[in-house]
């Protein structure tokens, strides 16, 4: 069964679960726990992980906002039409780039939402460049296509050198439609030749085009590797379209993916899957080790799922207002039953497997 494409926000329809607390209630049923499923913080305690600790910061990742032209079924960020408050504002951006620089975090990656959206996004990406920032963007695609304004954004991305790491479900467009909505396959390939044509994704370019690949219902990715070289293979043919990388990424039971879990009566299942499926291996790379990620209205989390369920980082320095690098350095990891998808099966992150 593939994951319902929704028209609306969980915020806008108040649903419960639009509230990361009550996520978290879903997450921590105590007869579940008990009969099923042990505690993540327990299952890694079992592999000599009584806590997890922090790395140096490599990678800065800021959400800037959660509006977004699409309203994806899957969405663990809740974005959509509909979520025009949730905006990344110029003085929260300005004090990112003041950190950034002071501390010299060599990885800017940059999400949303479709972040182009937000109103101070060329200013803020042409400002990490001048500092001379590795400049990530997590785009969708089909706002390249939305409106004529947006048409440019591969050149913008060029003369910037940012890294475009775009998701498509599927190279196909009944699998891609079903969990995005309609016609965005086709809009999503429209973008694709667009990035090529100005070099992205081409050998000896140096611009570097990255693709998101997470499954289209209840089951883990299917080999990296594998599923690289079958989208490089069936998009090449179908379309001439040429791309650097794909990642695989699970699909965490949070936001609206937990929601169709629950209404399709998957859940258990799908945690058990995940469960099952862990493995020690992925937890020395989990993306919360090496990474900082700040909501759009700057505070400050261990990772982007531990933000949209509102588990703010454990130390004083929780606000970007008040960072304190050595504070957050010496912070124990916040964990709960979600980091099962990051550790099921070869792992998973933003930038895809782990093992």
């Amino acid at each position: 069964m593939a994951i319902k494409q929704r028209s609306k926000s969980l915020r806008s329809r108040e649903n419960d679960l639009s509230d990361g607390g009550y996520q978290l209630t879903v997450l921590n049923n105590a007869d579940l726990i008990d009969d099923q499923f042990v505690r993540f913080s327990d299952k890694i305690t079992n592999y000599g992980h009584s806590v997890l600790k922090p790395t140096a910061v490599e990678i800065f990742q800021i959400n800037i906002g959660k509006l977004c032209n699409q309203s994806c079924g899957h969405c663990h960020v809740d974005a959509g039409p509909d979520q025009t408050e949730a905006n990344m504002s110029r003085e929260t951006l300005e004090t990112c780039l003041e950190i950034i620089e002071r501390h010299d975090i060599r990885t800017v990656d940059i999400t949303g939402g479709a972040p182009e959206l937000n109103p101070n996004f060329r200013w803020f990406v042409q400002e990490c460049a001048r500092q001379g920032r590795k400049v990530m963007n997590r785009c969708n695609l089909t706002i390249i296509v939305a409106n004529k304004k947006y048409n440019d954004l591969p050149e913008f991305f060029a003369e910037n050198s940012v890294q475009v790491i775009s998701s498509l479900p599927y190279f196909s467009k009944r699998r891609t439609d079903s969990q995005r909505g309609d016609g965005v396959f086709e809009d999503s390939i429209r973008a694709l030749k667009m990035l090529n044509k100005v070099g992205y994704g081409k050998e000896g370019s140096g611009l570097v085009l990255d693709l998101v690949y997470n499954p289209t219902g209840t089951f883990l990715p299917s080999s990296q590797c594998q599923l690289e070289a079958e989208f490089k293979r069936q998009l090449d043919r179908k379309f001439g379209i040429t791309f650097n990388s794909l990642y695989a990424i699970t699909n965490l039971p949070i936001s609206r993916f937990l929601e169709y879990l629950i209404e399709s009566e998957q859940y258990s299942d799908y945690m058990e899957t995940l469960v099952d499926a862990f493995n020690p291996a992925t937890i020395d790379g989990l993306m919360c080790r090496n990474t900082l990620s700040v909501s759009w209205d700057g505070y400050i989390y261990d990772c982007d799922f531990n933000q949209m369920l509102d588990l703010k980082v454990a130390s004083k320095s929780t606000h970007i207002s008040n960072f304190d690098i050595d504070a957050l350095a010496s912070r124990d990891i916040v964990v709960n039953q979600h980091c099962y998808g990051c550790t099921a099966g070869a792992g998973s992150s933003c930038g895809g497997e782990l093992v």
